[in-house]
């Protein structure tokens, strides 16, 4: 007798999201069979013969009908045009419109939205953007707002707890109450723009993971988008784990503490300041308070809590790992053929499907701008308007500090604080988690968070608690109004003046404009502290880790138009000790910043071309210096009768240009050489186990000094040279490389061992997944190590402002516009943005005119 369909949807659901996982199955809502596409579409052959053909209807009416979109007058009739079809228009009445907008899309799906008011213009962004990434609109503000596991279950439970636990909802609840009217306005109309697409789709019309997850997308409300904010809050600036870390190596001999510390490289490229001259922080310095323990144990568990937050992170194409990753430059006309200014701007960030990034162009009575904004941001986050242009690149100060709080033994609920005990305040969550993939039913899974005076409990261990002080969590901090205003600016002047109120996460921002000036600015909120600088965590019953106020606007770094004619930031250290205050010891490698200052000083007069071959380098600075290093280490130990693969790496790395390209063989091996000897020199300095705890973006930098120098206080005791210590990471590498990629060498490439992939939170699931996987293909850069300018799928988007003609300007993000499989802008980009051909984003009314291939007329309802 054939199942009962009631039977097989029970068992397939379970076969589409996975099985129940262990705790240590690895990061991902679903657990993927080892096995290829063709492996797994057998098994499903073998599955669907058992069960007759049932499922197989269950699947197709999944997948096949995921051409979604308002019906039948919506977008998505539109969005199937061709370049041929240049006159197709097609139009939508509204309600919540004033007057009618026009919403051209070019080749590339971008929206031209023109509208004759503000009100209207917001509206039609928050409804185009939200035809093209609903899901993915919805799936942020759930991340943020800790109700993943809802729609997930019980995987993502952990994960929900996490982002309870910081409260962001009520955060941003309390930033709206008190947002200025222009600025307010602007977020009401994004709402009702989304919710009237939200209100457009019927079943069949929703976007494929809603019906594949069985659920609607709730209301968009103005504090949603303030949630997208407090996620980009919380990759770029959540490091308080680093605290942690930093007490746990308190014990070492201060030599070796400092090495592992390291702050400043040879290959520094400072913005703000110099070296020349100390200055004394008046300062006193903290030591981690006497009565906590930082064991290894506790150490594990801060690693554990920080990769159940990465999980959730990661579905987003968000994650902390390489936070500090972007590129950005202006030169002035002194330095270019057209004489006016050249800007780029690369941020980087994971890959994902669809792209975290969202292009548009937007126009008003007082209006133009076009660049990048995060799918449910209102404005323009990176990008020009017609007369100054802009991009970003993290600073990563400290801007956490955690408190470890005496709580009392006899009343669980009072802490000590500098005037006596107080009682801690309490909140009970209530996280709806789904009992199944067979139905949307949900049980309650309460949380109580406690928090003190400087915050949250974040963290657990052996009774110590501690609490969370972070300018994330601060109401009082807006930042939404610093992008309206410099989505408005026309100059040096009103571009300060918008980051005056810029309380984001603190951005190295280039400027560029019209008249030919270039400057700088490193804006946002850094605190100053009473004592000590909270790079370790303070004892909260005392006031030493205080915060006394912010670093003053004007004092922040900042620079316009210096004599060198260039300015270049990476994430390096980006002040020098001049600069009176602190901002972070944490600073990223200087490699891409000396790179590419390198590059734009080889030319006399450069072009945006040249702009976008700096952008495409894959030269590696530590890559190409372990390679010198180990045919040193050959000239000394010359390879002996036997070792003919020992004399063919040597030959290799001796031909090499240091360039990390995907064909390249020599690329791989110096790689894999180089974190084979990082590893065994942490191993050495700290014991396996907090080794692995240790994380610091400046430590390659370290390790170029090992190498060079040759310190015997570092080389690991079971060897007696470094020239032995390196021909030993050779023969690791090898052993590494020949697991993942077999015994054949000549398929031993950097392409091949470093797949450029682009993950969607569904592509995992079998069968159903298929539609979200983009094929993984292999990818020239440095794949997330920062140690090339290009750094392979940690691209995220490409700008290249050109003010002589903003027709001219060239941008573009890793996939394509649409979230949706099913579009013909679900990977349309891909070509461009693996051959680093960012195409140019037109931006006058003529340009956007020609470039139109479909038209929509938003209509009011009357």
């Amino acid at each position: 007798m054939p199942p009962r369909s009631g039977e097989v949807l029970a068992e397939a659901l379970p076969l589409v999201f996975g099985r129940p996982r262990a705790p240590d199955d690895g990061p991902g809502l679903f657990r993927a069979w080892p096995l290829s596409a063709p492996a797994l579409l057998f098994r499903a052959e073998v599955w669907f013969m058992k069960k007759h053909c049932i499922l197989l209807c269950l699947i197709l009416s999944l997948t096949l009908a995921s051409g979604w979109g308002p019906q039948p007058s919506g977008r998505a009739a539109a969005q199937q045009t061709s370049a041929a079809d240049e006159s197709r228009q097609t139009s939508i009445t509204l309600q919540g419109l004033r007057d009618r907008v026009v919403v051209r899309r070019d080749g590339r799906g971008i929206p031209y939205i023109e509208a004759s008011n503000e009100a209207d213009l917001y509206f039609a962004q928050g409804y185009a953007t939200a035809s093209d990434r609903m899901w993915q609109m919805d799936l942020m503000r759930r991340t943020a707002r800790g109700e993943l596991a809802e729609i997930f279950g019980r995987d993502a439970l952990e994960q929900d707890k996490i982002h309870r636990t910081y409260n962001f909802l009520q955060v941003v609840e309390a930033e709206f109450a008190q947002t200025p009217a222009h600025e307010r306005d602007m977020l009401e109309a994004y709402a009702r723009g989304v919710n009237a697409l939200i209100d457009s789709l019927d079943p069949r019309s929703l976007p494929p993971e809603f019906r594949i997850l069985q659920y609607r997308p709730r209301p968009w409300t103005p504090a949603d988008s303030l949630l997208i904010g407090k996620l980009f809050f919380e990759v770029l600036t959540d490091n308080w784990q680093t605290d942690l870390m930093r007490a746990a190596l308190a014990a070492l001999p201060a030599e070796k503490r400092e090495g592992l510390l390291v702050e400043t490289s040879p290959l520094d490229v400072l913005v703000v300041g110099t070296d020349g001259a100390k200055v004394r922080s008046s300062r006193a310095l903290v030591r981690p308070p006497r009565f906590s323990a930082h064991s290894l144990a506790a150490l594990r568990e801060v690693a554990r809590q920080r990769a159940i937050q990465n999980r959730a992170l990661e579905r987003l194409g968000l994650t902390d790992a390489h936070r500090l990753a972007s590129n950005n430059w202006v030169v002035s006309g002194k330095r270019t053929a057209s004489g006016k200014p050249l800007l780029a701007n690369d941020p980087h960030l994971p890959a994902s499907a669809p792209s975290i990034w969202y292009m548009t162009h937007l126009g008003a009575p007082g209006v133009r701008v076009a660049g990048v904004t995060a799918p449910g941001l209102p404005g323009i986050v990176i990008g020009h308007n017609g007369s100054i242009a802009w991009g970003f690149t993290n600073v990563g100060p400290d801007v956490s500090d955690l408190y470890m709080e005496r709580f009392d033994k006899a009343n669980p609920r009072r802490y000590m604080t500098p005037d006596g005990w107080r009682e801690a305040t309490v909140r009970r969550e209530e996280i709806k988690v789904r009992k199944s993939f067979t139905s949307t039913e949900t049980e309650i899974v309460p949380l109580d968070v406690t928090a003190t005076r400087h915050g949250p409990i974040v963290f657990e261990k052996d009774s110590v608690r501690y609490a969370l002080r972070w300018t994330a969590l601060d109401p009082q901090l807006q930042s939404i109004r610093s992008f309206y205003a410099l989505n408005r600016a026309r100059n040096w002047k009103e571009f300060s003046e918008a980051l005056s109120d810029y309380s984001g996460p603190m951005q190295n921002m280039v400027y560029a404009d019209e008249q030919g000036h270039i400057g700088y600015y490193a804006a946002g909120r850094v605190p100053q502290r009473k004592a000590g600088d909270g790079s370790t965590p303070y004892d909260g019953a005392t006031a030493e880790g205080e915060w006394t106020g912010y670093i003053p606007f004007d004092q922040l770094p900042h620079l316009l138009d210096p004599p060198s004619g260039m300015i270049v930031t990476a994430n390096q250290r980006i002040v020098g000790s001049s600069y009176p205050f602190f901002l972070t010891h944490n600073w990223a490698s200087p490699y891409r910043a000396h790179r590419i200052r390198e590059l734009l000083e080889a030319k006399q007069k450069l072009t945006a071309e040249d702009f976008r071959a700096i952008q495409g380098d894959t030269y590696s600075i530590g890559a190409a210096l372990l390679a010198r290093e180990v045919v040193k280490a050959g000239r000394e130990r010359a390879p002996a009768e036997g070792e003919a693969r020992w004399r063919e790496t040597l030959k290799l790395l001796e031909g090499w240009d240091g360039y990390v390209n995907a064909d390249s063989r020599a690329a791989l091996l110096a790689n894999v050489i180089r974190n084979a000897f990082r590893r065994r020199i942490l191993e050495a300095a700290l014991g396996p186990e907090l080794a692995e705890t240790y994380d610091w973006n400046n430590s390659n930098t370290l390790i170029d000094r090992i190498l060079r120098e040759r310190p015997s206080a570092w080389l690991p005791k079971d060897f007696k040279s470094y020239a032995e210590l390196l021909k030993a990471c050779e023969a690791e590498a090898r052993s590494t490389i020949e697991k993942r990629l077999g015994a054949n060498e000549a398929e031993w490439t950097w392409g091949r061992y470093t797949q450029a992939n682009f993950p969607h939170p569904l592509a995992r699931a079998p069968l159903i997944g298929l539609q979200f996987a983009v094929p993984p293909f292999p990818q020239n850069g440095a794949g997330g190590n920062n140690q090339t300018v290009n750094v392979g799928r940690f691209v995220s988007m490409r700008l290249i402002a050109d003010p002589s003609d903003w027709d001219k300007t060239q941008q573009g993000i890793a996939l394509g516009q649409s979230g949706n499989p099913s579009s013909p802008h679900w990977i349309d980009q891909l070509a461009d943005w693996r051959a680093v051909t960012p195409q140019v984003f037109p931006f006058t009314v003529a340009a956007t005119a020609r470039a139109t291939r479909e038209t929509l007329l938003l209509i009011p309802a009357k």
